[in-house]
């Protein structure tokens, strides 16, 4: 069987990380994170019995500073494109920089939000296999 699709998490938040992290993993993902773009471009792409990484979500949080598009550029190239999610701040749609060589966000989740609420959005855009549903040990 294959593994489990990897996502990445980049999320300043210790909590809501591992809380997310610990949601995703029990869901059958393969949940890796990193409170900052720095600290997420340190993951390799391919890494012994992990799959490749299918999904990053990103805080708007993390996207702060004046490297933040240029280090979600070498991300992305570095995981060879993957899906990008936004966790953006609710209330009115704030401008929001731009992803690695797009003109906007495919997929945007506002706060609040929940962590289940989260779980449902990585499966809408990252689908589990059927027989890859059961917790990641």
């Amino acid at each position: 069987m294959p593994p489990p699709p990897r996502v990445l998490l980049v999320m300043p938040d210790q909590w809501p990380r591992a809380l997310l992290r610990a949601a995703l993993r029990e869901a059958g993902y393969d949940a890796v994170g990193a409170p900052g773009l720095p600290g997420a471009l340190r993951y390799r792409p391919t890494a012994p019995d992990r799959g490749p990484v299918g999904l990053v979500v990103i805080d708007q949080e993390a996207m702060r500073g004046p490297e933040a598009e240029r280090e979600l550029t070498a991300l992305s190239d570095r995981h060879g494109s993957p899906e990008l999610m936004l966790v953006a701040k609710g209330g009115p749609a704030a401008p929001l920089p731009s992803p690695a060589g797009r003109t906007s966000w495919r997929h945007i989740v506002r706060r609040p939000v929940s962590i289940a609420d989260l779980v449902d959005a990585v499966r809408a855009v990252l689908p589990l296999a059927p027989d890859a549903r059961r917790p990641l040990e």
